[in-house]
């Protein structure tokens, strides 16, 4: 026994002995300590924070050399050597310098989720943005983040591309450039084929899922992506970069900046800088006819001082896309040979017509103000304006004359023609956006206010391209004449206050508030009797209070808990008040959302777990009716929910081999609603009420998995050499409509991509890479979007039509899918000076 007490008397004093201390202060450059600072030893991932004094300390068990780096929020990071030997080390006194970027960053605070915010959020950098940026939208450059589904009309990620997040289409995701509202004011959608290759000139993505921080635009109802393209370079660069692929896709880009130009601008990091882009990307698309032709350019003057900032930026985006929103009819889809089917103008006899475009071109301006007021006031001042001008085409046969109120010589009193129509909208979005933000000496309390105004005028018209008779002979008629000629005004108004505040160095607490005033000023042509036109007037005010709460908790460097609840209301789109009959104008929807989450970072390993909830009242969703004219209308229903976990994972296999994974498993659900269907034989609507159903387009499983290898070990750090990934992705199946129907069902599928790329410095350049590309590896057969519509009849309606099968009996359903592409490939090249 006496031996065993002296062994463990002697191994409590060599761990005495080996048990050394890391002790320091931390402060910025003025003195002030810093509060909640990160300290980090790389070697052992061994870490902690500072306390209210700035003051850390860390115990070691072994000697040696290792390296301490500490850094916080706003400041450049500090990173230096320390030896451990058998005395206490320091205490180290460490100053954090403000970093460069610090005024820039203000910008896009209103909006985007801090380390320590209680929310949940991915953000994708600039190297991983630019490693897939190949010519493809938006969404396809995000398809490897957590909860995400991507679909393109032309099957090939270029031209009309969307995506869902969590099961919410786009009009419910909060999109923001710079902290300026991206969301058509009316439709609340977001068209991605107007900003082609916006990513060339995009310094970070930050996608928040459920309602998130959004505080500009529209309430998020699933999720908010907010992107920012104020990065500051301060040295002149030029780039240009080309793509070729499958379907005669090609890419050509060239991208440039001064870097900071000014007196003593390399010292002070003080001065003049101007960015530019210009883009071209075309493709033939999957689909057949579904080809686009994208411009783009991008211009940014600035002055960064020492204070504050100013920047300007103009991005300009022109889009000519053949239509091919139809999707193939149920019937083709099968067949090889017809899964491109494209029925866009080929109402035309002969030869589809070639001018069945969509052509649009919007020019986002703004300009920002950043301001830095003593040493715990900044504030952020921001004007834009957005001008959108633009028509879809389409040869239309057999029309009745009425419907179009142009004056044909020789007149026509009743009759049918066929036509070229075009359908215009010419808009402008402009406001200001204002924000002001305190931290107190200690950063113990962090306070933002913030106010925005924003304005859209929007007219719809249509105009008549050329009409015939309907046995072919050419109307004469004064060109330009307008056939219905509609207005919408929109006014947005919003007020917000946050705090967040260290209640301990580990514990982080977060309120936020917001109050919202929308008005709609509408007016619209009611031609539910061709005979007597009449004009709708829509005026309606909405008042929103949206809360937001929760805590954040880090107990060390590995491990951080958040949960947090939020509050968001939305008001219905312009569709709504003007499809919907007059005696039940929708309501606003309500969203309840918990946001609970658990994250834990070692060295090798990064694991992530969330769990939401999302509870909507008046969700606004299709129900299969439909109003007088036969347009479907969305209705509220009283009830519905989402559920689910997202996992994510990151593990260092080697110092070669890195595997990214998440996955998403839900359960959502409208509890109760009354659906309909049409009656072809009566001319009728029959109705039946359904419980418990799946909410359409939210699959209950999505899952992606990435194995990357990089040849160079050093890759981690300098980006550079030969890396090869392959990835898989899964998306469960997914219901057509609201009625859990197995008739309405798009499978589930599951794709592979593999992609190879080689970064390098040669002499002639900064930096040359080669990406290649292949989508689809397996060569899938799949459909990632469709569309349905259900009736009845006692006719045989199994022939004829394509785009009909046959449920069951006398039940009948007409669909629409949008196959994607299989097999195909991208290659660019980037060369950087």
């Amino acid at each position: 026994m006496k031996k065993l007490l002296l062994a463990g008397l002697g191994l409590l004093l060599s761990t005495f002995v080996f048990s050394q201390k890391i002790t320091g202060k931390i402060t910025d450059e003025k003195g002030e300590p810093l509060l909640g600072a990160s300290v980090l030893l790389l070697e052992t991932k061994q870490g902690t924070m500072t306390d209210a004094q700035g003051n850390f300390e860390l115990v070691m068990e072994k000697s040696g050399i290792y390296t301490l780096r500490t850094s916080f929020v706003g400041y450049e990071t500090d990173q230096r050597p320390v030896e451990v030997g058998e005395e206490v080390i320091g205490p180290i006194p460490i100053k954090l310098e403000a970093s460069a970027t610090l005024l820039q960053t203000l910008t896009v605070t209103a909006v985007r989720a801090g380390e320590k915010s209680p929310f949940t959020y991915t953000n994708v950098g600039s190297d991983a943005l630019q490693s897939r940026n190949l010519g493809q939208d938006v969404p396809y450059l995000l398809d490897a983040t957590p909860s995400i589904v991507t679909t393109s009309d032309a099957g090939a990620g270029v031209g009309y591309t969307g995506l869902r997040i969590r099961g919410t289409d786009a009009s419910r995701i909060n999109v923001t450039i710079n902290g300026v509202p991206l969301n058509d004011a009316e439709s609340q959608g977001v068209y991605w084929v107007d900003l082609p290759d916006v990513v060339a000139s995009t310094e970070s993505i930050q996608i928040q899922r459920g309602v998130g921080t959004s505080t500009n635009g529209g309430g998020a109802f699933g999720a908010s992506i907010n992107l920012n393209t104020n990065a500051l370079q301060a040295k002149p660069y030029i780039e240009l970069a080309g793509t070729a692929g499958s379907f005669n896709t090609h890419k050509v880009s060239l991208k440039l900046g001064s870097g900071i130009i000014g007196k003593n601008a390399k010292a002070t990091k003080t001065g003049f800088t101007v960015d530019a882009r210009g883009s071209l990307i075309n493709s033939d698309g999957f689909i057949d006819r579904a080809s686009s032709e994208l411009r783009s350019a991008y211009f940014s003057p600035a002055y960064i001082g020492k204070k504050f900032t100013l920047r300007g930026m103009v991005l300009h985006g022109d889009e000519r896309t053949y239509q091919a929103w139809y999707g193939v009819p149920a019937q083709y889809i099968g067949i090889d040979s017809l899964r491109s089917y494209n029925p866009a103008g080929m109402e035309k006899p002969g030869e589809p017509y070639e001018n069945q475009v969509d052509d649009y071109r919007q020019t986002h301006a703004q300009l920002i103000y950043n301001q830095q007021v003593g040493k715990n006031w900044h504030f952020n001042l921001t004007g834009h304006y957005t001008r959108g001008l633009g028509f879809y085409e389409e040869y239309k046969r057999g029309q009745l004359n009425l419907d179009y109120e142009v004056d044909f010589d020789p007149p026509i009193f009743f009759g049918f023609i066929d036509l070229v129509r075009r359908k215009w909208l010419d808009n402008h979005f402009y406001g200001g956006i204002g924000s002001v933000n305190y931290q107190s000496p200690n950063r113990r309390v962090e306070l933002m206010f913030g106010v925005a105004a924003n304005r859209y005028n929007g007219d719809h018209y249509g105009t008549v391209e050329m009409a015939s008779s309907f046995n072919g002979e050419t109307l004469v008629y004064t060109p330009g004449q307008r056939y219905y000629d509609d207005g919408g005004e929109k006014e947005d108004f919003n007020g917000f206050a946050k705090v967040q505040l260290a209640l301990t160095p580990q514990l982080h607490g977060f309120i936020d508030l917001q109050a919202r005033r929308v008005r709609y000023n509408v007016e619209a042509e009611d031609r539910t009797d061709p005979a007597n036109y009449i004009y709708r007037y829509i005026n309606t005010d909405f008042d929103f209070f949206n809360p937001k709460a929760g805590l954040f908790y880090e107990p060390n460097l590995m491990n951080s808990l958040y949960i947090s609840f939020a509050v968001a209301q939305k008001e219905p789109n312009r569709d709504d008040f003007v499809d919907a009959p007059t005696d039940m104008q929708p309501k606003p929807e309500r969203l309840y959302n918990t946001e609970m989450g658990w994250r834990y970072r070692a060295r090798q390993f990064d694991f992530g777990l969330n769990f939401y909830q999302m509870f909507y009242k008046d969700q606004l969703v299709l129900t299969g009716r439909i109003n007088d004219t036969g347009a479907a209308i969305r209705t509220n229903v009283a009830n519905s929910y989402r559920l689910g976990t997202e996992t994510t994972l990151r593990i260092f296999l080697s110092k070669q081999f890195i595997l990214d994974a998440n996955a998403t498993l839900s359960i959502n659900k409208i509890k109760k609603f009354t659906g309909y269907s049409d009656n072809w034989d009566f001319g009728s609507q029959g109705s039946t009420i359904y419980s418990d159903t799946d909410i359409a387009f939210s699959p209950k499983s999505v899952a992606f998995c990435k194995i990357t290898w990089a040849a160079s070990p050093s890759f981690l750090d300098d980006g550079l050499g030969f890396t090869a990934s392959l990835a898989l992705k899964h998306v469960g199946k997914q219901q057509m409509d609201n009625t859990s129907s197995p008739f309405a069902m798009l499978p589930a599928y599951n794709t592979c991509e593999a992609q190879l790329r080689y970064v390098m410095r040669p002499k002639f350049c900064k930096e040359l890479s080669f990406n290649l590309l292949v989508q689809n590896l397996l060569n899938s057969r799949y459909s990632s979007n469709a569309w349905t519509y259900r009736f009845y009849s006692q006719n045989d309606y199994s022939t004829g039509d394509p785009y009909i099968t046959r449920e069951l009996g006398n039940v009948y359903r007409m669909i629409g899918y949008y196959p994607q592409a299989g097999r195909n490939f991208l290659l660019g090249v980037t060369v950087g000076f």
